[in-house]
């Protein structure tokens, strides 16, 4: 696929990055691409993980239920201390993880993140904040904070899309 092909140049050049989705199947199932993913960090390189709980369990070799879901900060500190990367494992209480910091749980936010298109709109929020300076544990906290009150603040009456929660409109 595409993602597959443009991996390995962007794990190895980019100074700065936000990996969701199709990049972190990818990621989960070739070990060369997590070779080049734990080495970022020795390079300086900032990396922002987002996985939602199917994704993680994938990363970690295992499944959903045994592993991810059983202890969701262990789950999102094994990712972080692995792929030496900061770790936003989504859901309910999201967790932001780095591989030496404490593990944040994030109150902010509700059931309607479900909603299809919602983490990109994180990982956009997350790759902004990093592209305006800030590092990747400070982008993804304040992040996930954001993402989770605009939903809190989105009327109940209507159904949330990731383009309202993205431009505040909801």
């Amino acid at each position: 696929t595409a993602v597959n092909a443009l991996l390995p140049h962007v794990l190895s050049e980019a100074p700065r990055a936000v990996f969701d989705a199709d990049a972190l199947n990818a990621i989960a199932g070739d070990s060369a691409l997590q070779i080049l993913l734990a080495a970022r960090a020795s390079k300086g390189q900032q990396t922002v993980l987002t996985p939602h709980p199917l994704e993680a369990a994938r990363l970690l070799g295992s499944d959903t239920a045994t592993t991810v879901q059983s202890n969701r900060l262990a789950a999102a500190r094994a990712l972080a201390v692995r792929f030496q990367s900061v770790v936003v494992l989504k859901g309910s209480g999201s967790i932001v993880a780095a591989p030496d910091a404490t593990p944040l749980i994030n109150l902010s936010g509700n059931a309607r993140l479900a909603t299809g298109g919602t983490g990109d709109v994180l990982a956009g929020m997350i790759g902004a904040s990093m592209a305006a300076g800030s590092d990747a544990l400070a982008a993804s906290r304040a992040a996930v904070w954001r993402h989770g009150a605009l939903a809190d603040g989105c009327p109940t009456d209507r159904p949330l899309s990731a383009s309202a929660l993205a431009t505040g409109s909801c």
